[in-house]
């Protein structure tokens, strides 16, 4: 009998615990909720979630601080970040922090739900996990930096989560679809070049023969 997944969510605004916390529940989830940080950060740390959603603006705590001491006695806790706050600085320091991702508010509730699936797929990452290496591409999971040996590339979101599903699937041809699906989450084909685009700007970055075209299928990391 397969496991249910238990997910903790911290926020400060009731309508939003009980509204995620209600579309997880119908995804098949185990949901538990908290509404301030020092809350949070008590069931955190003595229960045992495989993925938070953390709010940053919380009362008693802030959402920054409950993240610093949740990695500090769990390093391993994925923990998804969902706030009002949207500035690449609070971004890239609770991901240097250790989160394991970011939403913005408002948000979509399908691409939440998707990105939290995604998560769940991947192992949890101890600090030792932190630098994923495949064909001669390097990617830090925290800092969101690729290297394939020319120096260190600073990602933006959706080319991170491209670059690592490409990377975790070591020379997997991926399609299109399941691109859509795993990185914008994405249940239908909207008809767009999003992936083709994202696949342009990594290819810039990081050298034209990083990442393989399979015509008329999609793509695979294709380094030496």
């Amino acid at each position: 009998m397969q496991s249910v997944s238990r997910v903790l969510v911290v926020d400060d605004e009731p309508m939003i615990v009980s509204f995620v916390s209600r579309a997880l529940s119908a995804e098949g989830f185990q949901v538990d909720g908290a509404m301030d940080g020092s809350r949070g950060l008590e069931m955190a740390s003595t229960g045992t979630y495989e993925l938070v959603v953390l709010d940053l603006l919380l009362p008693s705590l802030d959402g920054v601080s409950v993240l610093q001491r949740l990695i500090e006695v769990r390093p391993s806790q994925r923990v998804l970040i969902l706030s009002a706050l949207s500035d690449v600085e609070t971004k890239v320091r609770c991901l240097e922090f250790g989160a394991s991702d970011y939403v913005s508010k408002p948000f979509s509730l399908a691409e939440l739900i998707a990105r939290i699936r995604a998560r769940l797929r991947q192992p949890a990452s101890g600090p030792e996990q932190r630098l994923l290496r495949v064909r001669g591409v390097t990617l830090d999971l925290t800092r969101r930096v690729a290297d394939s040996g020319d120096g260190p590339v600073i990602l933006s979101e959706r080319e991170f989560l491209l670059l690592e599903h490409l990377m975790r699937r070591d020379g997997d041809v991926c399609t299109r679809q399941r691109l859509l699906a795993d990185v914008w989450g994405y249940s239908f084909d909207p008809g767009s070049n999003v992936v083709d685009v994202c696949v342009g700007r990594l290819r810039a970055k990081l050298g034209t023969d990083v990442i393989e075209t399979v015509r008329s299928v999609g793509y695979r990391l294709n380094a030496a």
